[in-house]
């Protein structure tokens, strides 16, 4: 018999407890601190979670994923910020193996000559590229498209110059 397969989570919320929309309001916040593409797992005992969860993504930019029922009981649902994307970009920038600030200061000078619209793929393996990138790209105006970690510490970023 297959054994399940469930999305690798970047960060995990244990509502456990609470009573809604208490996991709801939780997430959300947990959510917002996320990049785009990151998956969170929402652990839940309210039995209204489900149905609110599943009406979420028409109103959020939010994908759920996955769910399963724990043995300790409750639900694990696996949220991912930003509905799957096919994203093409026009450059890609691999400067896996530099350090911070490298990494975002090669994507800024790539991006300087590219045109408004267009998409880099900057791929790094930088232990603070997360939060350098989630941090430029709120600083810059710029679009944050998707994030996918591609092997462990391995990550791709999908870049839009507006």
């Amino acid at each position: 018999m297959a054994r399940a397969t469930y999305p690798k989570a970047h960060v995990t919320l244990d509502m456990t407890g609470a009573a809604c929309p208490g996991p709801m309001l939780g997430a959300r916040r947990v959510l917002d601190e996320l990049l785009a593409g990151e998956v969170m797992l929402l652990v839940s005992d309210c039995p209204a979670t489900k149905d609110d969860l599943f009406s979420w993504p028409k109103y959020a930019d939010v994908e759920i994923l996955k769910t399963r029922k724990l043995p300790h009981g409750g639900t694990g649902y696996y949220i991912r910020k930003g509905k799957a994307r096919s994203v093409s970009p026009n450059a890609v920038l691999d400067v896996r193996g530099s350090t911070c600030p490298g990494p975002i200061i090669e994507a800024k000078k790539l991006l300087n000559g590219m045109q408004q619209g267009e998409v880099l793929q900057l791929l790094s393996d930088c232990p603070g590229i997360r939060a350098d990138v989630r941090s430029w790209v709120k600083a810059t105006g710029l679009e944050l498209v998707d994030t996918r970690e591609s092997a462990p510490g391995e990550f791709q970023f999908f870049i839009r110059k507006r």
